[in-house]
């Protein structure tokens, strides 16, 4: 296959309008040409989207199978870098005001700086940032 155009991760939602809602409250916008009754396209960055999809509706893409309890387990985690720390820490707050909740500690590399929330269906999303040049110190083993 040569080199995909876009990403589009489907997940399934029990409730779309808080889910637009929750999204929208962390700064997510959507995309009008693919949403309607049954989901809506959330734009995470050049070519990233989200399908948030009413679950009776996911299932029509997964014949013979149940989606997933996200409460009991987890198929996915999606990774969204960011800037700076900052960055991190700042939509992690959006995510606990908007009812989203910390799944787990916060990791901390020195190179890497990395939290998780889990939305209003359960599904995780870490947010993280790498700071390129302390990565490239830490790789050869010349950081101080």
């Amino acid at each position: 296959m040569k080199s995909a155009k876009r990403i589009f991760v489907n997940l399934p939602v029990s409730d779309l309008c808080s889910s637009v809602d929750f999204f929208t409250k962390l700064g997510f916008t959507f995309d009008d040409q693919f949403t309607g009754d049954h989901a809506s396209c959330m734009i995470i960055g050049d070519n990233m989207f989200a399908m948030l999809l009413r679950e009776e509706y996911f299932k029509r893409f997964i014949p013979g199978k149940e989606i997933a309890d996200s409460e009991r387990s987890a198929e996915v985690v999606v990774a969204l870098s960011v800037d700076c720390r900052d960055d991190v820490d700042k939509t992690i707050a959006k995510a606990l005001a908007a009812g989203g909740s910390e799944c787990r500690d916060a990791t901390d590399a020195g190179w890497m700086y990395g939290r998780a929330f889990q939305d209003l269906d359960g599904h995780v999303w870490e947010i993280f940032s790498v700071d390129a040049k302390r990565m490239e110190k830490a790789m050869t083993g010349h950081e101080n």
